[in-house]
C-alpha cells in the first residue's frame, strides 16, 4: 500500500512538476537527455515510499537535469 503522508504527495508532485516541463522542453527542442530525465523524475515517486529516499533522489535527478540536460 502506498504511503500517503503530506511530505510524500508533496514530493511527488514537485519533482513530477519539474519532470513535466524537462519532459515537454526535451521533446519540443527534439533532445532526447531533457526528456528521459523528464520522464524518470515524472515515474520516480510512484515506485518509492521512503520520504527521504524521495526527497534525494528528486533532488538529485533535478540536480543531474539541470547540469546534463543540456
Amino acid at each position: 500500500m502506498p504511503a500517503f503522508s503530506a511530505a510524500n504527495l508533496l514530493a511527488g508532485l514537485l519533482f513530477g512538476s519539474v519532470g513535466f516541463v524537462g519532459f515537454v522542453y526535451g521533446r519540443r527542442m527534439s533532445r532526447w537527455k531533457p526528456m528521459l530525465l523528464g520522464l524518470g523524475l515524472m515515474t520516480y515517486p510512484y515506485f518509492v515510499e521512503n520520504t527521504m529516499a524521495l526527497f534525494g533522489l528528486g533532488l538529485a535527478g533535478t540536480v543531474i537535469f539541470f547540469l546534463l540536460g543540456e
